[in-house]
This record gives structure tokens, C-alpha cells and sequence, in this order.
């Protein structure tokens, strides 16, 4: 505790230029008895702080002296503020610890790294306002596609099997999903990672980004445009009262608003899902509270599953148990 309050000490007094004893005392919750001991503590372990006299006076560092937080170096030092999860700190009740770490970590870079929080902001964006996706592994593409984000560096592979040539801008994690920002032919457009098949970086070119790009801003606008146009099969579902109460936990959430509106008095609605496979998927989560009318393939699909689960738990249903 004793260590982590004196490079908070030094850190303060470097950011801020002085400070009196009160206000540090203050500051770090501590007595000024406690602080006087451990200016001395510094003073002794070589750290060149004084006490200035008189009625601005206080504890100063020397002028010119610096830490740079244990020797940081620069893509340590973005990394340090890669933190756009504020709502996840907030529920933690981490906020306002983290908040004064990234004060103290950035009084402590020295002036070539002041622009180090910048750049990582403006280079990846956390957007995870519900719970994380399982932990499945990253896709192999992402870190060659995290390299060049870092470098500007542009890239050449296959998405979708289809070949592509993007100035990669910025990385986005997204309920467990990374996604990619990018400028194609003069466009800015977005990518999910795990559909890059094939990633080249030409780490001997660099492209010139737009100053003007805010990755936060900019996934803001096109994230729900991006979402939306993945969404490319629609399922007619006859839902229960108790179906109806699972939808919004079922369906993707672009897809709710939609599906909601196309509610009818027996339960019927349209659900607009990703893929046939991601509709067999969220037609069994909703159990025997959810019967399909269309398309016929998927009603199959689902009638043979139910067909096998009615298998599995046939002695159940008789007073049995399982075998």
C-alpha cells in the first residue's frame, strides 16, 4: 500500500506543479503526519522533491524532473488507455478507480506520449453494453488486422471470399464479435473480422488517415446500418403469451423493434435473423412456446428435433427416468 501511495504522491506533484501537505493529505486519505514521513521517504530514495516556504508554498519536484511510470515505453503506453468499456466499469463500481488511474497514468507520460490516449482511441473502440459473447477464440485474422490498424498500414485478402483491399482504420469489439472500420475505394466501410479467410499486410506502405475520423462517432452512425444488413432471412413464427415475453431475449436485438410491430392477435410474427442456421437456432430456444409456419425447410428442421427430444424423454413422460 505504502509504494503504490508515494508513485501516487510523485505523480500528483507532477501533475499539478506543488501541493501542500493538507492537500495532499487530502488527496491520498491520509494524515499530514503521514505525508511529511513520506516526502522524507522520497526525498531519501533520490526522488528530488522539496518543501518551497511561505503562503503558496508546499511540496514541489524540481523542476524538469519526470517520471515516465516504469519506464513506459510508446505502445505500452497506448495500450494503457485502451479502456472504452465505461458502462461495464460503471456497473463494476470500478469507474471512478479507473478514472484516476488513467489521470495519474497521463500526468506521468512524458510529452512525446501525451498523444498516446489519442491515438489508441482513435485506433480501437469497445462497444459492450451487455453481456459478452462466450469465449470463443479470436479469429486468426485479427491480429495481423490489429498490426496494421496500429501501423496504418494497409492490407490485401480474401472476405468472403471475395478479394479485398482496405485501409484498416480502426478495430471494434462488439458483444464478443470484432469488427473492422475500413477505407475501400474511397468509401469507409465495416467488416467482421472472423470473415476475413485470407489477411496480407504490406507493413512497407503506410496510408494517411483522415484527421477528421472519430471511430467512436463513426460506429455509432453505421454499427445498427451494419447489423441490419446481415439480418437476410425472415421466419413467420406463431409465438405463445409466454414466446412472446422471450422474444426480446431470443432475437437479435436489431431485428426486435420489427418483430414487435409485426405482432398479431394469435401470436404470429416475422423475424428477420442472419442465416437459416441462425434461425433453427433461435426457434429451439424458444422451446415448445414457439411453432414455425414458414419457410417449410425450417418447420422441417425444427419438427425432427422436437421428434428426437420427444425420444430422449419418452420414459420421462412415462414415469421413468433416463437410462
Amino acid at each position: 500500500m505504502r509504494a503504490a501511495r508515494l508513485m501516487s504522491l510523485v505523480l500528483l506533484l507532477q501533475g499539478r506543479g506543488g501541493m501542500t501537505a493538507g492537500e495532499l493529505a487530502q488527496e491520498l486519505e491520509v494524515s499530514e503526519r503521514t505525508i511529511h514521513r513520506d516526502v522524507l521517504a522520497l526525498s531519501e530514495a533520490g526522488i528530488p522533491v522539496y518543501a518551497d516556504r511561505g503562503r503558496t508554498g508546499g511540496y514541489r519536484l524540481v523542476d524538469g524532473y519526470r517520471t515516465r511510470l516504469t519506464g513506459l515505453d510508446r505502445a505500452e503506453a497506448e495500450a494503457l488507455f485502451l479502456s472504452g468499456v465505461p458502462d461495464a466499469l460503471r456497473d463494476m463500481g470500478l469507474r471512478e478507480i479507473a478514472e484516476a488511474a488513467r489521470l495519474k497514468a497521463a500526468a506521468a507520460l512524458a510529452p512525446g506520449l501525451r498523444d498516446a490516449p489519442a491515438t489508441a482511441a482513435q485506433r480501437f473502440h469497445l462497444d459492450a453494453p451487455g453481456w459478452f459473447a462466450s469465449d470463443t477464440p479470436p479469429p486468426e485474422s485479427l491480429a495481423p488486422l490489429a498490426r496494421a490498424v496500429w501501423g496504418n498500414h494497409p492490407v490485401s485478402g480474401r472476405y468472403r471470399e471475395a478479394p479485398r483491399a482496405v485501409e484498416p482504420y480502426g478495430l471494434v469489439l462488439k458483444a464478443g464479435v470484432w469488427y473492422l472500420a475500413g477505407r475501400a475505394k474511397e468509401r469507409l466501410l465495416v467488416y467482421r473480422v472472423d470473415r476475413f479467410t485470407e489477411v496480407s499486410v504490406d507493413t512497407a506502405r503506410r496510408f494517411d488517415r483522415d484527421p477528421a475520423f472519430d471511430l467512436a462517432a463513426f460506429w455509432a452512425e453505421r454499427s445498427e446500418q451494419f447489423t441490419r444488413s446481415l439480418l437476410r432471412t425472415q421466419v413467420t413464427l406463431r409465438l405463445s403469451p409466454a414466446g412472446l415475453r422471450m422474444l426480446r431475449h431470443v432475437a437479435d436485438p436489431a431485428a426486435l423493434p420489427e418483430a414487435l410491430a409485426s405482432a398479431r392477435d394469435d401470436g404470429t410474427v416475422v423475424l428477420a435473423v442472419e442465416s437459416p442456421a441462425v434461425a433453427y437456432t433461435q426457434v429451439l430456444a424458444f422451446g415448445p412456446e414457439a411453432e414455425v409456419l414458414d419457410p417449410p425447410e425450417l418447420r422441417a428442421l425444427v419438427a425432427e428435433a422436437a421428434a428426437r427430444m420427444s425420444g430422449l424423454y419418452a420414459e420421462d413422460a412415462r414415469g421413468g427416468g433416463p437410462r
